[in-house]
């Protein structure tokens, strides 16, 4: 994901970790809440722990959005202004320790304007008492996380486990942009879906090159941990002309690029429940590759019901199509609002 300056896998059930996790988040909340009141936390609460709050199921039609943890000159926000449009929020970027694999978070309070990791916490938990997942983003432009053997990999998975019982994240979004091996981040993934169980929320956001095909590694990744991934959010964007899946070359910031690149992840072996389209929510958001809104709906509208389609048209629909994402809520703010204004709702109406 450019750091630029100027439902889950369908028949998916939360398990007892992530229950587990999400009922400390609610707890903890609700003393929160009662303490700020002046109400004593008795027995009830014991009680509501006991038996907390199942995880919020991603909706089959999702919007994921990126919020910056630092301050590049895009609308600074805490979670709390995040729109009520993304159903995923990926808090980006966890930090790599002198450890290979193995990973970390600090809040950038300063950079933040004062936000405070108590702030951060209460705001994640109530995001997701709103039925929103919040995950942990790995990478970026200038993340340098390395997953190339075994011990790495189980660095990996024990760091990301540990962030997600610490902060209550859901889950994890892979956003590495500098390279990645398949092999171990398969081994490092499904190591971390043992600890997390079936409650795991998986994202990816490859840049289009790394989804081209089946035998990239990116793609590879996301095609061996397939059974539990929920979507990959590839980014439409600062990547110039790709092939489409009917084998023609298609320019960015069109819809023809959107349907086309899209095709070739459909039909290579994703679900349609796993794919998403990934755009910036302004054109400064990215150095090339920005569409309007209004065209992010056109290749939705494309893609699950065959209208609204440029150049390209697919041979067949994908109703399932999860959705969309967008590089940041940040930016998304920094207009207004406008990107998720516009594609939220349209998400939400998809077949």
């Amino acid at each position: 994901m450019a750091r630029t300056y100027p439902l889950p896998h369908p028949g998916r059930r939360p398990s007892t970790p992530g229950l587990h996790r999400r009922g400390r988040l609610t707890a903890a909340l609700a003393a929160a809440v009662l303490g700020a009141s002046g109400l004593a936390l008795t027995g009830p609460a014991t009680a509501a722990e006991a038996a907390p709050a199942a995880p919020a199921a991603v909706p089959a039609h999702a919007v994921t959005g990126y919020w910056q943890n630092f301050n590049n000159g895009a609308t600074v926000q805490t979670l709390a202004d995040v729109p009520d449009a993304y159903d995923i929020i990926a808090v980006s970027f966890a930090d790599a320790t002198a450890n290979p694999g193995e990973i970390t978070f600090t809040l950038d309070s300063a950079g933040l304007g004062g936000y405070t990791d108590e702030q951060f916490r209460a705001d994640l938990a109530a995001k997701q008492a709103d039925g929103k997942s919040v995950i942990i983003s790995v990478g970026g432009e200038k993340g340098a996380v390395a997953v190339n053997d075994s011990a790495s990999a189980q660095r990996f998975a024990d760091s990301t486990y540990a962030l997600m019982e610490e902060y209550g994240f859901d889950g994890v979004d892979i956003d590495l942009e500098n390279g990645l091996n398949s092999t171990y981040m398969t081994e490092a993934l499904t190591k971390l879906h043992e600890k997390a169980g079936d409650g795991l929320v998986l994202t990816m956001a490859p840049q289009t090159i790394d989804m081209q095909s089946p035998e990239n590694e990116y793609f590879k990744t996301a095609l061996a941990v397939k059974d539990f991934l929920t979507v990959v959010n590839m980014q439409y964007y600062n990547s110039g002309s790709m092939l489409g899946c009917d084998g023609q070359v298609y320019s960015q910031g069109t819809v023809d690029f959107l349907t086309a690149l899209a095709c070739v992840q459909l039909e290579n072996g994703l679900d349609a429940s796993q794919v998403g389209i990934g755009v910036p929510a302004s054109p400064k958001a990215a150095g090339g590759g920005y569409v309007e809104p209004s065209v992010v709906n056109d290749a939705l509208d494309c893609l699950t019901r065959g209208t609204n389609c440029g150049t390209f048209k697919p041979e067949k629909t994908y109703p399932a199509l999860r959705g969309a994402m967008t590089w940041s809520t940040n930016w998304d703010a920094d207009t207004g609002n406008a990107w998720s204004n516009a594609v939220g709702p349209h998400v939400d109406d998809l077949p």
